[in-house]
């Protein structure tokens, strides 16, 4: 059954919290990252991603960069924007999109769960960025960014929330520039601690990476490392459990991750390639933009013009988890046999594009010439990354964009 704990978060004052929220360190280039920060001297991407505050050559992965992160962060709690609570507590975090609400529980979750596969992964990690990930905590010696965890919903975890919320006036509020509200509230009583902590350890008998699978990982290899390095190690230290935050799953909203392909491979025309998708979908011309609303649904945006895919049913006979869902549909008749790019982890010819940016950005980035065709995609839904998760297998890259994204910023973890 999964674990989770209460910590002594450092967060941001009610003067600062709007100032040093950011979004997440993987979802801004250190260029967009800069512009963002400038002119805010709290912004958390000065510690998140702090080859911003050093020439704009830097290496990224260069030692210096991990030691600006752990400095900055020790000015910030020197400066007093950031306050460590006395006494170990849960907290809750809310974010309002639109009529979209969602509200999960600040907590520790243990390394061990995750080693033991009671936290469920369904994703690769890349090694170059674990290895980032390792050696920014390690040298900070805190858990910056939280990681997004999902539970199959309990109603008793939802109504304690909900009694919490209700009778309890909010730590910090805001709304940020993109027009995602962001609440948090302490959770200061020993007894509703208790009540969740023991709910999880009796009824959630796992809990599910969404966003943070890099994170998730270079935290328990981190742990792992300092439970080497101490002679007098209990289990009972900060560095045997990271900083995340734990959602019901049906509160989740998960949107499209489509595809930009660079080319066609060398010598096929449109026309070829059109006539190439036909041995297992149909194709037909649209005047507008094709946003998929159904499976085995997709848009295809090519020399300025989208057409409608859809694939043969015979496609999905399999009982596989994966197969079945829409990437691997679009990655095993298309991607790989007609496009000819096998590993989209590694191939520099296919890119990635969040449908928080909309089907304009499909159409930009191939009208401006820089792609030559677009895919549009249907969204995972939780019940199918679930289903995968336990499985034991994994869903192909970038299959799943979570929408509102966990401001980093908000609560800080320190482990030594």
């Amino acid at each position: 059954m999964a674990s989770i704990k209460p910590f002594k978060a450092f967060r941001p004052t009610k003067e600062s919290a709007e100032n040093l929220a950011s979004f997440p360190y993987d979802v801004l280039n250190s260029v967009e990252a800069r512009k963002l920060a400038a002119g805010n001297p709290q912004s958390f991407l000065r510690i998140n991603k702090p080859e911003i505050d050093l020439a704009k050559d830097i290496n990224v992965y260069d030692e210096s960069v991990y030691q600006k992160g752990k400095s900055n962060l020790d000015d910030f709690i020197q400066k007093g924007w950031f306050i460590q609570d006395e006494k170990p507590l849960l907290y809750i975090y809310a974010q309002r999109m639109g009529k979209h609400l969602q509200k999960g529980i600040v907590a520790c979750s243990s390394i061990d769960d995750y080693f033991n596969d009671i936290i469920k992964k369904h994703e690769y990690t890349r090694p170059v960025k674990e290895k980032d990930r390792i050696d920014h905590m390690y040298t900070a010696g805190a858990h910056l960014g939280p990681v997004f965890l999902a539970y199959k919903p309990i109603k008793q975890i939802d109504q304690l929330i909900e009694d919490w919320t209700a009778k309890h006036k909010p730590q910090n509020q805001f709304t940020s520039s993109d027009e995602i509200e962001h609440i948090t509230w302490l959770i200061d009583d020993e007894t509703t601690i208790k009540q969740l902590t023991s709910i999880f350890e009796g009824q959630v008998k796992h809990t599910y990476v969404a966003d943070g699978h890099h994170r998730s990982a270079a935290s328990a290899i981190v742990g792992q490392r300092m439970r080497d390095e101490q002679a007098n190690h209990t289990g009972n230290e900060d560095y045997n459990y990271f900083l995340s935050v734990l959602f019901p799953a049906d509160q989740l909203m998960i949107i499209d991750y489509n595809r930009v392909i660079k080319n066609l491979l060398p010598d096929i025309s449109t026309d070829e390639f059109l006539t190439a998708l036909l041995s297992n979908f149909t194709v037909i011309p649209e005047d507008g933009q094709v946003r998929p609303s159904v499976p085995g649904e997709f848009g295809l945006y090519i020399d300025k013009q989208w057409y409608r895919l859809t694939a043969d049913p015979s496609i999905c006979s399999s009982t596989d988890p994966v197969a079945c869902l829409d990437i691997s549909i679009l990655s095993t008749y298309v991607i790989d046999p007609l496009l000819g790019i096998a590993d989209q982890r590694t191939d520099n010819r296919i890119d990635f594009v969040g449908g928080i940016r909309g089907l304009d950005e499909l159409e930009r980035r191939v009208d401006n010439g820089e792609m030559k065709l677009a895919f549009a995609i249907p969204s995972v839904s939780m019940d199918q990354l679930i289903n995968v998760a336990d499985s034991g297998n994994v869903m192909p890259p970038k299959s799943t964009w979570f929408e509102p994204k966990l401001r980093s910023g908000l609560f800080v973890h320190k482990f030594k």
